[in-house]
């Protein structure tokens, strides 16, 4: 039987999901479950999910745990029916919060930290020679520079979380006049 356009159409996206989450480094399987179960109408079970999209059982429980602990996926469990299914968050916005705060607590928050030890080591000071004086001090600086970034980057996080979706059109027209 020929796919219909939804079919291809829903095939396209979740291919193209997988594959700028894999450009991301999240697993490209994580991510196409991740689309199909946003793009679903109703709660899919991992046989649903092992069948559309050509994966095992095991890597169908692995992925799906993985989005449960981001909360992009919740379980839903049917009446009589033994299954797990899963449903994904449907709100863009509450969905791109969530992918935010997780991407800043496994990526930003441990680079911020280390260029606080990276600073705490350069203030101790025992520097071998005079070469790494200079060195420590442009070193320092650039640090200094990535940490205020990073200071600047989660106060729009931050800004950004806490305006929300309603006023989100007039925070982006203020940011446009500054």
């Amino acid at each position: 039987m020929p796919e219909s356009q939804y079919e291809k159409s829903r095939a396209l996206f979740i291919r193209r999901w997988g594959e700028m989450a894999a450009s991301w480094g999240i697993s490209r399987t994580m991510a196409e479950i991740h689309a199909l179960l946003f793009l679903s109408s109703k709660p899919l079970c991992a046989d649903d999910l092992m069948e559309v999209l050509q994966i095992s059982r095991g890597n169908a429980s692995m992925n799906v745990r993985q989005l449960i602990a981001w909360g992009l996926v919740h379980r839903v469990h049917h009446r009589g029916d033994r299954r797990e299914y899963f449903l994904a968050e449907s709100d863009v916005w509450q969905m791109f919060e969530i992918i935010s705060r997780e991407r800043r607590r496994r990526e930003i928050e441990p680079i911020v930290e280390t260029i606080g030890k990276c600073r705490e080591m350069l203030a101790e000071g025992n520097h071998a020679s005079a070469e790494q004086v200079e060195a420590g001090g442009v070193f320092d600086e650039r640090l200094t520079d990535m940490q205020e970034f990073f200071t600047v980057a989660n106060s729009l996080f931050n800004a950004f979380v806490r305006t929300g979706r309603s006023k989100m059109g007039k925070l982006l027209k203020l940011l446009v006049k500054v």
